[in-house]
């Protein structure tokens, strides 16, 4: 498994701007939870789909991959929305939230990390007249987009060890057998990204002049 979330490719959608995709997934989480009917989320589900696979002509394994990663997730609200109120509110929530899935599946795959972290620390330089490190929340948000997919490749491996070993790799108990171990190698990466920032200096507070000191 790639642990690029970059999909080069020679589209429309590669060449627009990171700021104007950022704007259409926001416009799009607008969209689906401000217009609460089946229609139109289904049509921007369909929308999103054809986006990523004419448009922008991404491997279908992306936007699949996307999907399958919230798999349970979706199936979970599924059954309590329909236990609680009804099919149709669970169909449209599990329908809602699967466009904006991959919907930022195709932003992420047609755009790269430095792009988007350059749109968003440009987004973030008033914040620092109060004490904000635009650099800081980039930095966050590149890391936070390197680390989905290398958390999905741990998973990935973790089954692939316990079903060689004849492990139980579905329903309940495979689950649990690939959180805990999971949790574990997260929490332990964790700590080492941490310490290596720490000897690099990162929580460091750099000597401006002429403008604001952050805290």
């Amino acid at each position: 498994m790639t642990l690029a979330l970059y999909v080069p490719r020679a589209s429309l959608v590669h060449r627009t701007p990171p700021g104007w995709k950022l704007l259409a997934l926001a416009g799009l989480s607008v969209l689906v939870f401000a217009v609460p009917t089946l229609p139109v989320v289904l049509g921007a589900l369909v929308g999103v789909v054809v986006l990523g696979l004419v448009v922008a002509r991404l491997p279908a394994s992306v936007l699949v991959r996307q999907a399958r990663a919230v798999l349970w997730w979706l199936v979970a609200l599924f059954v309590l929305h329909s236990l609680v109120t009804d099919v149709l509110t669970g169909t449209l929530t599990v329908v809602r939230l699967l466009a904006l899935v991959l919907g930022a599946a195709v932003v992420t795959a047609t755009t790269r990390v430095t792009a988007m972290v350059a749109v968003v620390e440009r987004v973030c330089r008033p914040l620092q007249w109060v004490g904000v490190r635009p650099a800081r929340i980039g930095l966050v948000i590149a890391m936070a987009l390197r680390f989905i997919p290398l958390i999905s490749e741990r998973a990935d491996r973790i089954r692939e060890a316990q079903a060689a070993r004849g492990g139980s790799v579905r329903g309940l108990r495979g689950l649990t057998t690939t959180v805990v171990p999971l949790l574990v190698q997260v929490l332990q990466l964790a700590q080492t990204v941490a310490e290596a920032l720490d000897a690099r200096g990162a929580d460091d507070v750099p000597e401006r002049r002429g403008g604001p000191r952050a805290a």
